[in-house]
């Protein structure tokens, strides 16, 4: 066993980086469990000594324990963002703000595809993507029923709006969660940087989709009726429910929003609302709503590149796009931003962003942060917006599209792919044209 630990720490970055990219294959065959992959990794990466499993080294912290590569402050957001939603949801009043909208529309389809699509994007920048599409699928399953429409227009520009509008802020995306905590980015800044292209993006890909979809998007008057005088008296089944989640769900936004000034952490503040939001539930019921599969996923993750980071591997990395681009940060940015929503668009976003943001920070060290602070947004449009070329680049995209095909509509990989690579092109050619005039002209 000594030999082979001498012979691991001889190689470590070869050993490493193995470690890494077998785990990434394995994802993207989606043959085992991304956590069971996630998990066996970290613990190989710990048993060979790549990862310390020892806290301390002669009275002091050990850089290299495994428990500090593990990013708990995304950990923490992550569990509390889901109580929050998940108590909320409960009360139904996401399901009646939609149907409000809605009934808004008159029934007419293509108005219908716009409010739905646009809904849908501005209620995963504040909630997670795969909340949103499965707040939104049992409405617009209704919705198409009604209408005696197909739903499939309507799914898939909700599939292209929930990547798109988690883009938008730090709590919309779990890349985003990765990339604010590494570079400390506060929730305004990501408002204040992404908010303003990500909607340029929006309307031009749910104004793209409607056009696309325009000779699906017809139904008789009567049936337009329907859908304009839903009734929506019952959807909000527990009103002391819904005003106590509204309450802590407009505090907790506020509270990431006053970051700057309070200088609490936005793990903190999401701990705060789901705590208290707790004290009137019963946390085993709410907690087998958290997503634990995605949790330690992630932590077993930042293990596995917690090795490569030890072993020196990151570093190599960020000096090998250096030496590519000559240093230049322009040459930088559209790399990371055009690779970003390529491969984003073919494994899984969160592994790679998490691969990245170390590899930025090593960057950070050698260039300062003047240069790096462009790149830290090229990687966020490209993680995000890349997750549209698939129907298996985002969590969200296979949620629908099983529940779709669950419903008698299956969403076909080639049929998606026709909408998906366009919108990625589409989002990726404005958020170049966006990153150039804001940050390196």
């Amino acid at each position: 066993m000594e030999h082979l630990l001498t012979l691991v720490q001889s190689n470590a970055v070869v050993v490493s980086a193995s470690i890494l990219l077998i785990a990434y294959v394995f994802i993207a065959l989606e043959k085992i469990p991304k956590v069971t992959i996630a998990l066996i990794g970290a613990a190989i990466t710990i048993l060979l000594g790549l990862v310390s499993q020892t806290k301390l080294v002669d009275g002091s912290i050990n850089p290299h324990y495994f428990i500090n590569f593990v990013d708990f402050n995304v950990i923490f957001l992550l569990v509390s963002m889901m109580i929050i939603v998940s108590i909320a949801t409960r009360s139904g009043m996401f399901n009646w703000i939609a149907n409000e909208l809605l009934k808004l529309t008159k029934g007419h389809p293509k108005l219908v595809l716009f409010t739905l699509g646009v809904f849908t994007a501005v209620t995963s920048a504040f909630l997670d993507n795969v909340t949103t599409v499965i707040l939104i699928m049992p409405v617009t399953f209704f919705i198409a029923e009604q209408l005696e429409i197909n739903p499939l227009p309507f799914l898939i520009t909700e599939i292209l709006s929930s990547n798109i509008g988690g883009t938008a802020t730090l709590i919309g995306d779990p890349p985003n969660i990765i990339i604010g905590s590494a570079a400390g980015l506060s929730f305004m800044d990501f408002l204040n940087e992404l908010t303003g292209v990500v909607l340029v993006i929006l309307m031009i890909i749910v104004g793209l989709m409607t056009f696309i979809f325009r000779k699906s998007l017809k139904a008789a008057p009567e049936k337009m009726a329907a859908v304009a005088n839903l009734d929506n008296s019952k959807t909000i089944t527990d009103y002391p429910l819904m005003i106590r989640s509204a309450i802590v769900l407009g505090l907790v936004i506020l509270g990431f929003v006053l970051h700057d000034i309070t200088h609490i952490e936005t793990c903190v503040t999401a701990m705060l609302g789901a705590s208290f939001l707790l004290l009137f539930e019963k946390p085993k019921d709410i907690l087998g709503d958290v997503e634990w599969n995605t949790i330690f996923f992630f932590i077993g993750l930042f293990i596995i590149i917690g090795g490569l980071e030890a072993s020196g591997g990151i570093a190599l990395m960020a000096k090998w796009i250096l030496a590519v681009t000559k240093g230049s940060q322009e040459a930088t940015a559209m790399i990371i931003l055009w690779a970003s929503g390529f491969i984003s668009g073919i494994i899984d976003n969160i592994p790679y962003t998490a691969t990245m943001t170390p590899m930025l920070l090593e960057i950070e060290k050698t260039m300062g942060a003047d240069y790096t602070f462009p790149l830290w947004w090229c990687l966020s449009l490209g993680a995000c917006l890349g997750g549209n070329m698939t129907i298996i680049g985002a969590a969200a995209n296979v949620i629908v599209s099983e529940t779709s095909a669950h419903h008698g509509h299956p969403i076909k990989f080639m049929q998606f792919l026709k909408y998906g690579f366009v919108t990625m092109i589409i989002s990726l050619v404005i958020s170049s044209v966006y990153v150039y005039i804001r940050f390196l002209h």
